[in-house]
Parts: C-alpha cells; structure tokens; sequence
C-alpha cells in the first residue's frame, strides 16, 4: 500500500470518529444544528489545519478537498438527526454514549496521530524525528482542543487522564517502524492499537497525569 492511500483511509476514518466525537458534545451543550455541523466539521479537520499551516502548506489541504469536509459535515447531520429522533431515549442512556464518544474519541486520535506523523514524513521531514511525532501529536489532539474551546471547557487534553501523552507515543512507534523497520501497514496498525488501548486502559483506571489541585 503506497503512503498516499493509507493516509486517505486514515482521513476517512479520523474524520468520521472525530466528527462524531465533535458533534455529541455539541449536542451535549444544546446547540443547534448548524452548532453541531460547525464543531463536529472543526473537531474533525482542525488538527490537520494546523499540521499543514506548520509545514508551510497555505492554504491547508482541506480546503482543496471537499469530499473530506462533506463527510465531517454529513456525519454530523446524522448524529444529530439520530439524536432528535431518539432524544427520550437518548436522556436515558446518556453514560453508555458517553462512553461511546470516548471510542470515536480515541480512534480519531489514533487515526490522525499516525497520518500526522506521515504527512511529515512524506512531506520530506523524515530526518526530523521531533518535528514528525511532534506533528503526529497536533493532528491528533488539535481539533479536539478546538471543540472544547467553542464549547466553554478547558480542553480536555490539559485536565483529564493520558490523551497527548497516547498520541506522543503512538507517533514515535509509527515514525521508528516506519522509518528505520520499512513499514507501514504494520507500522499503522501498532501504534493505532497502541494509542486506542492507552486511551481505553486510561480512562477505565483513571490514569492522569500529576496535577495541583488548590
């Protein structure tokens, strides 16, 4: 499989997770349906802004692909339609989608953290090894810093359990197999699973990170 297709199925699949990750805690909040199309879209393609804006690339390739924006934006319709329609019901099982979202959570960020250490890699950065995982971890945790914002929360990443820690890792597995092991199905495999088991083991036994607490 040739980089540019693995990247584009990694989109895929980041952006529906993270879409669906943006838009329940839209609904979560009470907004409206274009509220809801507006952060699940920004949960889902603003990482990737701002990996592009950092490798010199003006304007962000999203803007140049519409079917990745019109998945973000459909996959938040249905979830916001699926939620009006099962509202009652909805209100009842509020912990189980909870932890739904948590798993779309975490495949996004699995997702992106890997396609973000690729674009750098095949962006001709490949000898920069900081500079590739650090881009891995701002694709994977840049719209989810995004959505809490535009939703009046401290950003998640900043106060509760592993989450840019996951990411840092998955990445630095992705960049040492890929780059020094030849691989890259395999390479995307592992760190993916890596990062989905880090964030599921994470929130399952409240690991966090020191804090202060005044």
């Amino acid at each position: 499989m040739i980089p540019e297709v693995l990247s584009l199925i990694l989109e895929i699949i980041g952006t529906v997770a993270f879409a669906l990750s943006g838009s329940i805690v839209a609904v979560h909040a009470s907004l409206d349906i274009f509220g809801v199309m507006f952060i699940g879209a920004v949960t889902a393609i603003g990482g990737g802004i701002l990996r592009d804006i950092l490798m010199g690339k003006i304007p962000p390739a999203i803007f140049s692909k519409a079917g990745i924006f019109l998945i973000a934006v459909l996959t938040s319709v249905v979830l916001f339609i699926f939620t009006y329609i099962k509202r009652k019901k909805y209100l009842e099982i509020e912990e189980k989608i909870e932890a739904v979202n948590n798993v779309f959570d975490a495949i996004g960020l699995a997702a992106f953290s890997v396609m973000g250490t690729e674009a750098a890699i095949s962006g001709g950065f490949e000898t920069h090894m900081f500079f590739c995982i650090a881009l891995g971890m701002i694709t994977g945790i840049g719209g989810g810093i995004f959505r809490d914002i535009l939703t009046s929360k401290t950003p998640y990443v900043f106060r509760k359990h592993i989450y840019a820690v996951a990411s840092i890792l998955g990445a630095a597995i992705y960049y040492i197999l890929r780059r020094y092991c030849g691989m890259l199905v395999g390479a995307s495999v592992i760190s993916m699973v890596f990062i989905v088991t880090v964030r599921m083991l994470a929130t399952k036994y409240r690991w966090s990170l020191p804090r202060i607490k005044l």
